[in-house]
């Protein structure tokens, strides 16, 4: 099985090469070298200048610069709800991280073979714009595989067995939830409310209840620090620091961990209703296997305290945190890429249409 058309230069630059398998997210791309583990775990931003297109920075030297910058340097993310919104930056990105994967091998262009995550619910243009975004960037072969399924493969649950099991990932732009049996997606679900959605509520509730204009980046730290979908056994708080919209001067408030879990209770009731919609449609047999083995959280926001509590709670079943949850769908991609052949059937492959603007 080929991501892309064999090359005899490209097959012998292969070999100097190292495979990778990225987890490209909306929030952070991680990277997994084949026999070396996670090198590149950085957030997905571009810095980039307006006047000459030229980019700046890339990752975290980009994320520093979000909401700093002068007029003329914007800092950017190229994906949107773990989707690609601007394939040419998007490319850059790529590019720039599979080079920095290479840096210490001696080779002009690198070639490596490439596995991608990315969600169950995108369209078959946007498969293709990943994949083909990973070729243009220097991947001499690209396959993709869905990020639930990779997660549950990175959990280690038992996906090719006659066993149900079940993984909801959330990341910054989406949450997925799927039930695996035999090696297939049984059951699943897909919805764009995630970390991102979170933090925009957190931003949202300031305005409203402190007529306080926040950044992103301070709505992520307040989420972080104190942010929890159940209560706490002890409350806490923090101080947000923003401009008041009424007067325009500076202004701190202090936010307590109720008042934060009650900002973000709206995306969390949304996955808790696409966990029960997924459940519902789950065959009898299996929903006894996962009430035996219980549902396994990866990605970011399975990070929020109290998150496995408030699930297990709404679902009636055990609901638990993977380890290093945020790594689980690089690491599931690193072990198909360990036996492409093998597990070939994990994978899948954008069908070759024209995008829209070509027909």
């Amino acid at each position: 099985m080929r991501g892309d058309s064999f090359s005899p230069i490209n097959f012998v630059l292969g070999f100097f090469s190292r495979d990778i398998s990225i987890d490209l997210g909306t929030a952070n791309t991680i990277v997994l070298v084949r026999g070396q583990g996670i090198v590149i775990n950085e957030p997905s931003v571009v810095a980039i200048d307006r006047n000459n297109k030229k980019i700046l920075a890339i990752g975290g030297e980009a994320k520093e610069m979000v909401g700093r910058t002068p007029a003329n340097i914007v800092a950017v993310r190229p994906l949107k709800d773990g989707v690609i919104s601007d394939f040419t930056v998007t490319e850059r990105m790529l590019h720039y991280f599979i080079r920095k994967v290479h840096e210490r091998v001696p080779l002009a262009i690198p070639r490596p073979r490439v596995v991608v995550g990315l969600p169950s619910g995108v369209t078959e243009v946007e498969k293709r714009a990943v994949h083909d975004a990973c070729i243009s960037a220097g991947a001499r072969e690209a396959y993709l595989i869905e990020e639930p399924l990779a997660a549950a493969i990175g959990v280690g649950l038992p996906v090719a067995d006659s066993v149900g099991s079940m993984v909801i990932d959330i990341g910054g732009g989406t949450s997925e939830m799927a039930v695996f049996s035999l090696g297939g997606v049984v059951v699943s679900t897909s919805i764009r409310v995630a970390g991102d959605e979170m933090d925009d509520s957190l931003v949202q509730y300031a305005r409203q209840k402190y007529n306080l204009l926040i950044g992103e980046r301070t709505a992520e730290r307040a989420k972080i620090e104190i942010g929890s979908a159940y209560p706490l056994e002890e409350e806490k708080t923090m101080v947000l620091r923003g401009r008041n919209l009424i007067t325009g001067l500076p202004q701190e408030v202090e936010i307590s961990s109720v008042e934060v879990r009650e900002a973000i209770s709206g995306p969390v009731e949304a996955i808790s209703a696409a966990m029960k919609q997924t459940l519902d449609a789950t065959p009898p047999e299996l929903i006894s296997d996962i009430m035996e083995k219980g549902i396994a959280l990866a990605g970011g926001g399975a990070l929020l305290r109290g998150l496995a509590e408030r699930l297990s709670e709404d679902a009636r079943m055990q609901a638990y945190v993977a380890n290093d949850p945020m790594t689980c769908v690089v690491r599931g991609a690193g072990k198909v890429l360990e036996d492409l052949d093998g597990l070939a059937r994990f994978l899948i492959t954008p069908q070759r249409t024209p995008y829209p603007w070509q027909r």
